[in-house]
């Protein structure tokens, strides 16, 4: 079992979603969260005052799956989230040491479903 974990624009959500459901995988915890990597962040003005942004707007995007799910999972985040731009984001896959279903009690593989 792997919690795969993927940093990506916001824009982007939509087709992630639509190529994760093309991999059959359905299950996906979806959060906001700020940061920044190799963009840097930006400079404006607001009302004549020169501001900095480095903590940029993303998506993080969570799916535990069983070991035969990971790659397509990772395939399918890439094909949603590529732009071929720096700041498409990245991908993390952790060990998922143990999983279990509340409602049922299911251990391991089968809690993930």
């Amino acid at each position: 079992m792997k919690l795969i974990v993927a940093y990506i624009q916001p824009e982007r959500l939509p087709a992630v979603k639509r190529s994760l459901a093309e991999a059959e995988v359905w299950r996906m915890s979806v959060t906001t969260s700020v940061g920044c990597g190799a963009q840097g962040g930006y400079q404006e003005t607001y009302r004549g005052a020169e501001l900095e942004v480095n903590l940029l707007k993303k998506i993080r995007v969570e799916c535990a799956v069983n070991d035969d799910f990971v790659d397509r999972t990772i395939e399918a985040i890439i094909k949603g989230a590529r732009s071929g731009k720096i700041g498409d984001g990245k991908i993390f896959v952790l060990p998922l040491e143990r999983c279990i279903r509340i409602r049922t009690g299911e251990d391991g593989p089968e809690a993930i479903g």
